[in-house]
């Protein structure tokens, strides 16, 4: 026992002096000069005992060394796809941390981090560095991948390329899957980084590659929920479907108005409808009607709490993952034709030529009078004839008006296209299209950005010196320095000119999109300012809206699929009934909350719904393999170039090991591939021909091969 005792002390000695020493068992009983087996045993267990007790630590690679102190130091990791990683602390500073640093922590993980040294960036600025020593929390404990199966043993490939290893799955935890299978697998246990996490596989998705898998596995991966919990689902079938005599009496009847609704074609949730009353004849009576969901869904119930932790219903590229139960997303809630709906109404007075004179809210009973589709709108536009088109002619004339004011005073109308697809009688892609921006779409997106920038306003008009008017904001903020400067020289190659001295403006920006208009490279062009502007956010704090040039703006017209407009429903109707202290107390304090989560949750939404539409694209490209196509070079990379395809939208790539008629080498100035022999030059913006010769569903990529390059984008001369 004394001899044990003995050991235990010059052990702990031994690391308390050297205090960066790591070695293994054997090294320690070198130094401490054991000799026999049967005192080196006695040395292993005091070392195993020290581990337990956190005085030491212990991984296959280093061996023991001194368990480290907390730093105090605590935050959230975020791990890019080149699994370099930033920590966020609680103060906010930045600490960088590279891959061999991360110890076993995966992307979003709560960790403790300690300093490392500093290093100078390429501005001369020393960037903070920082090692992984402890994982605090994990954010998530299931990923999506496939199982494979080397000689040995099974492990999942995750999807996500943030996670940073493989994870191994023990046989007896396969529970049927098989290799080549789509999984969800369950963290078992990480806790050194010089081995596999390990897992066990709870959930069997399908063949890895199948559409049905791989939607099931974006839906997995992004944790989406499809299923509403049971008590939701308890409260939301106690919902009367009729509405009340006693309810119709308190609200504005406007029953007898011409008031439509104009949405896609496969929709089924009409959150928004329009009216038009001729006052005189330079004056209307604009009225956007939007679903009343907060007579239907009451603070803090169990739909309120759901809806509130979706944040949003996401709209997959086959189907929708609702934020409400269908009961009121499709049925109480919408705005269907031919019967009585509970609206909040914003009625508007405002010239013909698009001046508002005055505007008021106000919980309504309304009967929508007609359902139509974009197309059908569109179709009446054109003909000047059909059901109610005096209405629509008049309301198309109208937009046209707030178009042309909007854009006077700073709004950036961006040109996006958007693909769509159609689909077979068994759910895979058989058709895609680029969708045309009608002027039915702006009329309904007009309107809409009017009662959102009315209903903003009308809050914060409420503020003054002695009063707090709480209220959630859509705010978009100036564009980062780096990346506006990016776009000035990347649109200087093709011969114009975006104005940054003295600092970006909507207008300068506007004023490019209306040069680069009907040009070959607008599409390119419009596609890289986009990505160079802030994103938008929700926040209780009032900055403006920077894009559409909107001192004041939120999210008022689509209270079925978003909680930001369901929350602002329910501050309009305390603000006119009357806010008490307490109510503002409590608003002050949870809107900066919510705002956050709402915005969280929007990102993932944009995500999944991106990684859905390819893995259509990849699919629908899948049966064109060998076929010719015309496109656009969308991205010069080291290792290739991307071409997105003309008329579909689809993005492929060009890998450089592919192009064998000469050595390329990468220039980042001119966002530009330049052959060392021909000199030829494969840069953005360049038009080429290309076939499909390769599909991966599973990692949503096509591989493309050049056929022909055709520099037929003519250079604009500088005025």
């Amino acid at each position: 026992m004394n001899k044990q005792i003995n050991l235990h002390k010059q052990i702990k000695e031994l690391f308390s002096t050297t205090k960066k020493l790591a070695v293994h068992s054997q090294q320690v009983a070198q130094r401490l000069g054991i000799k026999n087996e049967n005192d080196f045993q006695i040395v292993r267990k005091i070392l195993h005992e020290l581990v337990d007790k956190n005085y030491l630590s212990h991984n296959k690679r280093e061996g023991y060394k001194l368990f480290p102190k907390s730093s105090g130091l605590f935050g959230k990791i975020t791990i890019n796809r080149n699994r370099d990683a930033i920590v966020i602390l609680e103060n906010q500073m930045e600490i960088k941390v590279s891959e061999n640093n991360l110890f076993t922590a995966f992307n979003g993980d709560t960790v403790e981090i300690a300093f490392l040294a500093g290093k100078k960036n390429k501005n001369g600025n020393e960037n903070i560095y920082g090692e992984v020593i402890k994982i605090i929390s994990r954010a998530h404990t299931e990923f999506v991948g496939t199982l494979e199966k080397s000689k040995s043993y099974y492990f999942v490939i995750p999807d996500d390329a943030k996670i940073p290893r493989d994870i191994y799955i023990p046989f007896d935890d396969l529970n049927g899957a098989k290799s080549g299978d789509k999984v969800i697998a369950k963290l078992i246990a990480w806790d050194n980084p010089n081995l596999n996490p390990e897992g066990t596989i709870i959930d069997l998705l399908g063949r890895a590659g199948e559409v049905s898998a791989e939607i099931k596995s974006v839906i997995a991966e992004f944790r989406l929920a499809t299923v509403f919990p049971k008590n939701v689902i308890d409260e939301t079938e106690k919902i009367p479907t009729t509405i009340s005599d006693d309810e119709i009496s308190n609200r504005l009847d406007l029953r007898n108005l011409e008031i439509l609704t104009i949405d896609p074609v496969d929709a089924k949730d009409f959150d928004d409808a329009l009216s038009l009353e001729i006052i005189d004849p330079h004056t209307y009576r604009l009225g956007v009607h939007i679903a009343d969901v907060s007579h239907y869904v009451k603070e803090n119930s169990a739909i309120d709490i759901e809806a509130q932790s979706r944040g949003t219903s996401v709209y997959l590229a086959n189907h929708v993952v609702p934020m409400l139960p269908e009961k009121l997303s499709n049925n109480l809630c919408s705005l269907k034709p031919k019967v009585d709906r509970f609206a909040f109404s914003c009625l508007i007075m405002i010239s013909n030529l698009g001046v508002v004179k005055s505007f008021e809210f106000a919980r309504s009973v309304i009967h929508s009078k007609k359902r139509f589709s974009y197309e059908e709108v569109e179709n009446i536009l054109e003909k000047k004839s059909g059901a109610h088109h005096q209405t629509l002619e008049k309301l198309w004339a109208l937009a046209e008006k707030l178009i042309s004011l909007r854009l006077k005073n700073g709004s950036i109308d961006f040109e996006s296209a958007e693909a769509k697809f159609t689909y077979d009688e068994t759910g895979l892609p058989n058709s895609v299209k680029v969708k045309e921006r009608l002027r039915s779409h702006q009329l309904v997106e007009e309107c809409m950005l009017l009662a959102n920038k009315l209903v903003s306003k009308y809050i914060s008009d409420m503020k003054s010196d002695k009063t707090v008017a709480p209220s959630i904001y859509r705010v978009h903020d100036l564009p980062d320095d780096k990346k506006i400067t990016e776009l000035a020289q990347f649109v200087k190659k093709f011969g114009y000119t975006l104005n940054i001295s003295g600092g970006v403006t909507s207008k300068s920006i506007q004023k490019l999109l209306a040069q680069i208009k009907g040009s070959p490279e607008e599409y390119l062009i419009n596609k890289v300012a986009l990505r160079s502007m802030a994103k938008a956010i929700y926040s209780s704090h009032n900055t403006g809206h920077f894009g559409l040039g909107f001192n004041h703006y939120s999210h008022f017209t689509s209270p079925i699929r978003r909680y930001p407009d369901l929350l602002l429903h329910r501050l309009l109707d305390e603000y006119q009934n009357g806010m008490s202290t307490k109510r503002q107390q409590f608003f002050v304090t949870e809107i900066p909350r919510i705002a956050k989560h709402a915005s969280d949750r929007e990102k993932v939404a944009v995500n999944a719904e991106r990684e859905s539409i390819k893995v259509m694209q990849s699919e629908y490209m899948k049966r064109h393999i060998g076929e010719e196509f015309q496109g656009i070079i969308s991205g010069v990379v080291q290792y290739g170039i991307f071409v997105e395809i003309f008329d579909i939208l689809i993005e492929g790539m060009i890998p450089v090991r592919t192009m064998k008629d000469d050595y390329y080498l990468f220039d980042e100035k001119t966002y530009s591939l330049i052959g060392q022999q021909t000199n030829k030059i494969l840069r953005l913006g360049d038009e080429v021909t290309v076939s499909v010769e390769k599909v991966n569903v599973e990692r949503k990529q096509v591989d493309l091969k050049l056929i022909e390059h055709r520099v037929e984008i003519k250079k604009k001369n500088k005025k």
